[in-house]
C-alpha cells in the first residue's frame, strides 16, 4: 500500500447496526441504541441536542440542494386570497340576515370584511415571489430563493408566487395547535418542520440577502423586529427589508415616536422601506442587490 493512500474500513454504518440490533430479542428500553431511542431523545436533558438536530437537518439539506442565498417573505396567515375572504364574509352576512344582528354577529362581520380588503396582500405576495424567483432563476436557483413561514395566507402566496415560475421556494413550518399544515407549493424537498421557533428564525436569517414583510399578527411582528434588532446590533449583516402596506404598518407602528421617545435612533429608520406594492417592494430590494 502507497503511503499516500488511506486504509479502507468496513466498517458497519449506524443504519446498519439499527438493522442489526432490531433483531435483537431484548425488549427493554434500556437496551435500544440511543439514537433509536424516541423516549430517550425526548428527554429534557436533550434538549441541547434537539436543538442541534433542527439546526443541522435544515442547513444539510438546503445545502444539499445548492441554496446559497435566500429572500424572506414574511406575512399573516389569516390573510387568504380574495375569493376566500369573499366567502368567509358572505358566511357571516347570510347568518346575520337569518339570525338578525347582535354586537358579536357585527363584530366578525367588520373583522371579516377587513379581511377581504387585506386579501389583496395575497396578490401583492404571490406577484413578489414571481419576480424574485424570475431573478433567481437566472442564477440557476441558487440564489434568491423564495423563503417562507410554510404556513397558509401571504406565505402559500409566496411560495405559490414560486410555484408558477416552475422555481423552487422553501417553507419553514412549524408545529402549532394550528396553522401549522404545510402549504401545497413548497418544494416538497425544502419543506422543514420546527419544534423551536428560535432554530427556526436563525434559518429564516443564515442564507437572507433581503426581505419583505406584508401585513401579519404577533408571528410577523416577532420575526421582523428579531431581524430590526440583530441588524441594529450588527449581529448580523444588513439586508434591505421591504414593509409593504402603507396604511396598514403606519396605523400599526408608530416608527417615528420611538425616535421622539429617544427608544431608537433616527438612523434606525434607514433599516427598512414602507412601500405599498409588490412592485415597489422588488424594485426596492432588487436595488441593492445590484449595487
Amino acid at each position: 500500500m502507497s503511503h499516500q493512500e488511506a486504509p479502507k474500513h468496513d466498517a458497519i454504518s449506524a443504519a446498519q447496526d439499527l438493522e442489526l440490533a432490531r433483531k435483537s430479542r431484548m425488549d427493554n428500553p434500556s437496551y435500544q441504541l440511543a439514537y433509536a431511542d424516541d423516549d430517550f431523545l425526548l428527554r429534557d436533558e436533550l434538549r441541547a441536542s434537539r436543538l442541534q438536530f433542527e439546526w443541522l437537518k435544515a442547513d444539510i439539506i438546503q445545502t444539499e440542494n445548492e441554496i446559497e442565498s435566500t429572500v424572506v417573505i414574511f406575512g399573516g396567515a389569516r390573510f387568504p386570497e380574495q375569493s376566500v375572504a369573499q366567502q368567509k364574509l358572505k358566511t357571516i352576512c347570510d347568518e346575520i340576515e337569518s339570525l338578525g344582528e347582535n354586537k358579536q354577529r357585527l363584530k366578525k362581520k367588520t373583522i371579516a370584511q377587513n379581511i377581504v380588503n387585506n386579501s389583496r396582500f395575497y396578490l401583492e405576495a404571490r406577484k413578489l415571489a414571481q419576480n424574485i424567483t424570475k431573478l433567481s432563476l437566472k442564477y440557476n436557483g441558487k440564489q434568491f430563493v423564495v423563503v417562507t413561514g410554510g404556513g397558509p395566507g401571504v406565505m402559500q402566496a409566496a411560495n405559490q408566487g414560486a410555484a408558477d415560475e416552475n422555481g423552487k421556494s422553501i417553507g419553514l413550518n412549524i408545529v402549532l395547535p394550528f396553522e401549522q399544515k404545510p402549504n401545497p407549493f413548497i418544494t416538497p424537498d425544502l419543506c422543514f418542520q420546527f419544534h423551536y421557533f428560535a432554530i427556526r428564525k436563525m434559518h429564516f436569517l443564515k442564507r437572507a440577502v433581503g426581505l419583505a414583510a406584508f401585513p401579519g399578527g404577533y408571528g410577523t411582528l416577532d420575526e421582523l423586529f428579531e431581524t430590526l434588532t440583530l441588524i441594529q446590533t450588527k449581529k448580523v449583516k444588513p439586508i434591505p427589508i421591504a414593509l409593504i402596506g402603507k396604511e396598514y404598518w403606519s396605523k400599526l407602528i408608530n416608527f417615528e415616536f420611538l425616535v421622539e421617545q429617544g427608544a431608537i435612533n433616527e438612523e434606525d429608520l434607514n433599516y427598512f422601506k414602507i412601500v405599498d406594492t409588490a412592485q415597489e417592494a422588488y424594485e426596492y430590494l432588487h436595488h441593492h442587490w445590484i449595487e
